[in-house]
């Protein structure tokens, strides 16, 4: 019943389902833009509606009831953004715990403009030895889903070349939140 919901949501506001989940057990897929709550309405909504066993981190104070027991139904796992570094290992960990894992992440952290996107997402994918699968939300044209698989073995310039390519067509809620594709200057992915 609640994935009829989801769908009659959907077709009534107008929102196009696209993309099909690619056929892999376990997945880092990038969530963006992200410059407004609604961002994580219309994907949850996409998510009912398909049914896609996708999970999510939402901030740990969110977690009273009965707004938690919903939240966790959903797929949410609690994050205390104070210990960021310990997160990463701790979603590595799971990874390799889990026989089935898709993990969505929304690497733009924020709903404010920021000069780079965090690394986590990226961290966490390598380490763990999961495919990278760039899903959207667009505004513009009212579509969101699932798009491409980032190919193995590119090297990150390659990796943040493709992301901002496949990102590049869609409009985010609020454009000028928008911050460009890339890591900070300084930042090294070490094996």
């Amino acid at each position: 019943m609640l994935q009829k919901l989801a769908r009659l949501i959907l077709k009534t506001c107008g929102w196009e389902a696209v993309g099909e989940v690619p056929p892999l057990d376990k997945a880092v897929f990038v969530a963006a833009p992200h410059t407004s709550n609604w961002d994580g309405i219309w994907l949850l909504v996409y998510k009912v509606a398909l049914r896609v066993d996708i999970r999510f981190l939402a901030k740990h104070t969110l977690f009273w009831w009965p707004l938690g027991t919903l939240l966790k139904a959903l797929g949410a796992m609690p994050i205390d953004r104070s210990v960021a570094h310990d997160t990463v290992n701790q979603l590595i960990e799971t990874f390799a715990a889990e026989d089935h894992l898709f993990l969505a992440l929304a690497p733009e952290g924020t709903r404010r403009w920021k000069p780079y996107w965090k690394t986590g997402f990226y961290q966490i994918a390598k380490s763990a030895n999961v495919p990278i699968v760039l899903a959207f939300i667009d505004y513009k044209n009212k579509r969101l889903g699932v798009g491409i698989t980032l190919p193995e073995g590119q090297t990150l310039a390659q990796d943040l070349n493709s992301i901002r390519e496949f990102y590049a067509p869609f409009t985010a809620a609020v454009p000028k939140r928008r911050g460009p594709i890339t890591f900070p200057p300084e930042w090294e992915f070490h094996e």
